[in-house]
């Protein structure tokens, strides 16, 4: 889940850590009542300052997705299908963002990447 943390982005340590469990909620990898590693744990897995991994747990628990307890770690919540359904579709943007600029650096134009989704996918192409 962790695996795709990048110390070079722009993006801070802590908001990738956040959503990246955001996302393994989203996508139902992690359940309420899954534990989270703790942070030491993943401090040191992730080579970071325990205190990256604290701000993340803690905005995930200001957001409702996890429960911090003290001494026993940080667990999922059961998240309201509302908020997954906006964690999905705020992913699925990222994605769509992420192939567009890829695809400008490339020279690859809309209607390509139009004729590449439909080939990979089989999905009609609507104008």
């Amino acid at each position: 889940m962790f695996e795709s943390i990048d110390p070079r982005s722009p993006t801070p340590l802590y908001e990738q850590i956040a959503a990246r469990v955001r996302v393994a909620v989203a996508a139902g990898d992690l359940a309420a009542g899954d534990a989270l590693p703790s942070v030491r744990a993943l401090a040191r897995d992730l080579r970071v300052n325990p205190a990256t991994v604290v701000q993340a747990y803690r905005d995930l628990a200001a957001d409702g997705f996890v429960e911090m307890r003290h001494g026993q770690g940080t667990f999922v919540l059961e998240v309201a299908s509302y908020l997954r359904d906006e964690e999905r579709a705020s992913r699925a943007l990222e994605l769509v963002r992420e192939l567009l600029t890829e695809a400008a650096r490339l020279g690859i134009g809309a209607e390509e990447l139009a004729r590449a989704f439909q080939a990979e996918t089989g999905a009609e192409i609507r104008e």
